[in-house]
């Protein structure tokens, strides 16, 4: 009997939806005959679907759930998906018959939420997919619920700093990705200085531009001063986009980068640390005043934005962003879920899997972070994922110094934020406003970002109560797994489903056959 129930059985099942399959010509689907859940669903997909890329074979459907967040609150309804977009948002006690007929998905007491955008990744194509790649990372960020990111100018090779340059990333990126997918575009002091070459990449579909005010660590993308910040601007505001800054200057060098007493232990976090200081931050966020006081409204640069990316030190440097807001300035900034996930002290002695530019401060400092996300200072969220290979992260030596800087962390932007953040009160309303809406509208993107009638049908379904261990076993994808400061830690937030356009690109551990994602690029 066991023998039957193992082998013959399952054979059976796949005779009669193979059957089913050539007598229905695709008109009905097996998701209709058997439960969504059943470890064979996915075997019958590959025949059933044809080679599409989505695992649910319907253009219109229903998705019904206890918790739908949305921007008037969690509740109990479904969501009327057709075309890739959102028909209609109804509440359970709805009584219009609306599911006469239709195709309904239920996530019984999952939530279901807007797909995270995620607005600050690496994924290193071309030039450098030994890194990650966009196959391996939108694999990756479909896992995590992330249906958006936008890509940033480097480390790619060559890096997006003219329109030829993005021409290249975005063949690199076509029927490789799985979400969809924007791009920055660089800010350096040959294009900054030179407005035909800014205008062609403006013109070609950047959403906004990013610049280094220290160097970036790759040579071909150089850092800019205040000047070349300034006149990044002036052409921006013709655009009406962002300027994105890695602000951190080094007051006592010309930017050579880090400095240490050679007696220090570089396997130490601490000496890492102390490289880096708050007061770099400080400095950079000062000159940038001038640059944010041109922003304002009848100001030279009026249309552009600044938008301080990464921010570490909680203190005086969010104070001066405060400041800048409240007097006018077109300003706003972002913290990622590493520094609210970490702090310095529980760092180990030669774990460079957590170094990263600005470093992770102590513990009152991450505190404060926390409370000025709550309180509404911070404006919203990203992973800033930098990937790069084993080899360069110096796993065996430990040599915080000389390895490369950079928290791997697309696949566990949802998981992360929440573990963390339901300790200090972080709410489910509050994760879709720093993750979803607030990065859709900054990047230019209105359709995405919110359960709303008209928008994009783009979901992360997720399960908040379970934990899991991100240990050996654990499917992870992206391309090196384990130079991530997140693997070996437990976390909440189990993600069930995902959704891009209406395609469920993901579930319960695995992908669509083949990618949908999307590139965008600004009109």
């Amino acid at each position: 009997m066991g023998v039957l129930r193992r082998w013959i059985l399952p054979l059976l099942f796949v005779l009669v939806s193979v059957l089913l399959y050539f007598k229905t010509s695709h008109k009905v689907s097996v998701l209709q005959i058997f439960n969504f859940s059943s470890p064979f669903f996915y075997f019958f997909y590959e025949i059933q679907a044809n080679g599409g890329c989505s695992l649910l074979s319907h253009d219109e459907f229903w998705i019904r759930s206890n918790r739908i967040v949305t921007p008037e609150g969690v509740f109990a309804g479904a969501v009327e998906v057709k075309g890739g977009r959102i028909a209609s948002v109804v509440s359970d006690d709805y009584s219009g018959g609306q599911f006469a007929g239709g195709y309904v998905v239920d996530y019984g007491n999952a939530v279901v939420m807007p797909g995270f955008v995620d607005i600050h990744v690496h994924l290193d194509e071309p030039g450098r997919t030994e890194w990650e790649g966009f196959s391996a990372g939108t694999k990756a960020a479909a896992a995590g619920g992330v249906t958006t990111l936008i890509d940033m100018p480097l480390n790619s090779f060559p890096v997006t700093v003219t329109e030829e340059a993005l021409k290249l990333k975005v063949e690199a990126a076509r029927e490789k990705i799985y979400v969809d997918v924007g791009f920055w575009g660089g800010l350096v002091p040959e294009n900054a200085l030179n407005t035909t070459i800014l205008d062609r990449l403006l013109r070609a579909g950047v959403l906004g531009l990013k610049s280094f005010m220290l160097p970036s660590g790759i040579n071909d993308f150089p850092m800019t001063n205040i000047t070349h910040i300034k006149e990044g601007l002036y052409t921006l505001a013709k655009y009406k986009r962002p300027l994105l800054v890695h602000a951190e200057v080094n007051p006592n060098s010309d930017g050579d980068g880090e400095t240490i007493d050679a007696a220090s232990d570089p396997r130490s976090y601490s000496t890492y640390l102390k490289t880096r200081p708050a007061s770099w931050e400080i400095e950079a966020i000062s000159e940038l005043r001038t640059a944010m006081e041109e922003t304002k409204v009848g100001g030279p640069a009026e249309g552009a934005h600044v938008h301080i990316v990464h921010l570490s030190d909680a203190g005086t440097s969010l104070n001066l962003i405060k400041e800048a807001k409240s007097s006018g300035a077109s300003v706003s900034v972002e913290t990622c879920a590493h520094y609210l996930a970490f702090s310095a002290e529980e760092i180990k002695d030669g774990d460079t899997r957590f170094k990263c530019a600005p470093p992770i401060r102590d513990e009152a400092n991450r505190q404060k972070l926390r409370e000025a996300l709550l309180e509404g200072d911070i404006d919203m969220l990203s992973s800033d994922h930098s990937p790069t290979t084993p080899e360069l992260k110096l796993l065996k030596e430990g040599d915080f110094l000389r390895a490369w800087g950079g928290v791997s962390s697309l696949q566990f932007d949802l998981p992360a934020t929440w573990h963390y953040g339901k300790t200090y009160g972080l709410t489910l309303r509050q994760l879709v406003k720093y993750w979803s809406e607030r990065p859709a509208k900054f990047a230019g993107q209105e359709h995405k970002g919110a359960i709303l009638p008209g928008k994009d049908a783009d979901f992360v379904v997720w399960d908040p109560e379970v934990e899991f261990e991100l240990d050996g076993s654990y499917k992870t994808f992206s391309k090196h797994p384990n130079i991530s400061a997140y693997m070996g830690k437990t976390l909440s937030g189990k993600v069930l489903a995902t959704f891009v356009r209406g395609n469920l690109v993901f579930s319960d551990g695995i992908h669509s056959p083949n990618p949908c994602g999307e590139t965008i690029l600004a009109k």
